[in-house]
């Protein structure tokens, strides 16, 4: 696009008596010498009023505005009537209702002068109709990202206006309250040809329980992103979209059973989901290209099949188990899960997960599966001496880690023993011997870790004893930062005493380096 400089430039060579653009240099307004595109980006950056203001200042700036293809009204939305009384409920409901038709009117009416709008962002309290009319506005303006989180007065129906669109390439709908129904899944199914983006949060599936035809094969042919949240009374889902490539699901807390068969998925979250009261729960993935997975504070299912992820390089694995229900077909579930994210490189692992591998009764005869390609491991846990078993079998697993980070959480001083200064000089602890007696198995581990960083060290009996026994067998170790916990029960002479045993303590590695923090 030619500049009102270069054509400056250009009047100046064919009238060399103008002006020439070197005289009007200090009058010159150079930002708007711009062109509209990096206005438009400089654009984005500023609150909506404060680009619509700019419309004032002249005829290229109203025109700027008017041609601006971002509009993100989120900055000036109504926020939703808050829990009070009834009476005063309704009456903020009637303010909100009231103002939200106000703010949609506002917002068509600015579409219909706003040419090849891109992006249209709103939050709001407004009644379906309202919504629907807005959706449909937009949809024939030919927006291309729709993002919406609105609250209603009651339940609405998904807007159907969207589902035939061909130019909308990203949705994203969140209810805030009560939620929104989905049209039958035949319509869904012939909609959303073009979508690569969408978002669903507040999903009622009282009447759908299985969604196990809508991502098909057939259906979203170019979606790459989908991300479901809090979808009550979703108990079926299976995703076999042909392009996704990330994969979020949140919230869904009375799913039973998930079936993921995607050849093309890097990208899996999973946080709190599945029904930790279902005896028929399951779950199973085949994604051969996934390369990172987070799957937090999940109830442990009945079932778990992991296939082909061949391509994993970073797992976050954490369970939601309930104490009564450590039953061993759920500890064999965890089993399952375990190997089947055993090739990634970097794996971080919730506290549920240690007390589960430390229940030794349950899983008599089980073996831990290994992670031959794991060179990071994080934990976290309480630390207690019913853990050091599941922290052998850990480390058992891992033949040639090279960094591991434990991560201490809890009440440190809760049934855990005080390390004793005199402790080393009498006969080996409890915990001293349990280490001691894991060197053969651990062979591999102790000629293979460099890296030991453990976050909310104490001074305990589990903390000093595993120091001690990395540093007296760890053949490569090279750093050991210990970042100490603030602990009331200790004063800082006993704990500098301490620190100088441990600093005194043998070592297997001359380079091994050890770093208080």
């Amino acid at each position: 696009m030619e500049t009102r400089s270069s054509k400056r430039k250009k009047q100046h060579q064919i009238n060399p008596l103008s002006p020439s653009p070197a005289d009007l240099d200090d009058e010159e307004d150079r930002i708007s010498d711009l062109p509209d595109d990096i206005l438009h980006h400089v654009f984005s950056f500023l609150p909506i009023k404060s680009a619509a203001q700019t419309s004032s200042l002249s005829k290229r700036w109203k025109t700027l505005w008017y041609s601006f293809p971002d509009l993100d009204f989120t900055t000036v939305t109504a926020n939703p009537p808050p829990e009070s009384a009834a009476a005063s409920v309704r009456k903020r409901v009637r303010s909100h209702v009231a103002r939200g038709a106000e703010y949609a009117d506002q917002i068509m009416s600015l579409l219909e002068k706003h040419s090849d709008v891109r992006v249209l962002r709103f939050r709001a309290f407004l009644t379906f109709s309202r919504l629907s009319g807005l959706i449909r506005h937009a949809v024939k303006h030919n927006v291309q990202e729709l993002d919406i989180e609105v609250s209603t007065c009651d339940y609405f129906n998904f807007p159907r206006s969207v589902i035939s669109s061909s130019t909308l390439r990203s949705l994203r709908l969140k209810s805030c309250h009560p939620g929104f129904r989905l049209p039958p899944l035949e319509i869904m199914k012939e909609g959303f040809r073009s979508l690569s983006v969408l978002s669903l949060s507040q999903i009622i599936l009282h009447d759908q329980p299985l969604l196990t035809d809508l991502f098909t094969d057939s259906s979203f042919p170019s979606l790459k992103k989908l991300h479901l949240e809090s979808c009550f009374e979703l108990k079926n889902l299976r995703i076999e979209s042909p392009a996704l490539e990330d994969l979020s699901l949140e919230s869904c807390f009375q799913l039973q059973d998930l079936e993921i068969r995607l050849h093309k998925l890097k990208k899996l979250r999973v946080l709190s989901c599945f029904d930790a009261y279902s005896v028929t729960s399951r779950v199973k993935i085949e994604a051969p290209n996934l390369g990172i997975m987070m799957w937090s504070y999940n109830a442990v299912t009945e079932e778990c099949f992991l296939h082909n992820l061949t391509c994993l390089h970073e797992a976050f694995v954490g369970f939601f188990l309930l104490q009564e229900d450590l039953s061993a077909t759920k500890i064999i579930s965890v089993w399952n899960f375990l190997a089947g994210v055993s090739h990634c490189k970097s794996l971080t692992l919730e506290s549920q997960c240690i007390e589960i591998l430390s229940k030794h009764d349950h899983f008599a005869g089980l073996s831990l599966c290994s992670f031959n390609k794991l060179k990071s491991l994080e934990f976290s846990t309480g630390f207690n001496k019913h853990n050091n078993s599941g922290l052998a079998s850990i480390f058992r697993s891992c033949p040639t880690i090279h960094t591991i980070i434990i991560k201490i959480i809890g009440d440190h001083n809760a049934q855990r023993r005080q390390w004793n200064k005199d402790l080393w000089q009498s006969p080996s602890s409890g915990e001293e011997r349990y280490w001691e007696s894991q060197t053969q198995s651990l062979n591999s581990f102790l000629h293979h870790l460099k890296v030991v960083k453990m976050h909310g060290f104490t001074e305990c009996a589990n903390d000093v004893s595993l120091v001690r026994f990395l540093l007296k067998h760890g053949k490569v170790l090279q750093e050991v930062f210990l970042c100490t916990s603030l602990s009331k029960s200790r004063d800082s002479l006993l704990r500098e005493k301490i620190k100088s045993q441990i600093m005194g303590f043998s070592r297997a590695s001359s380079n091994a380096n050890i770093v208080f923090q």
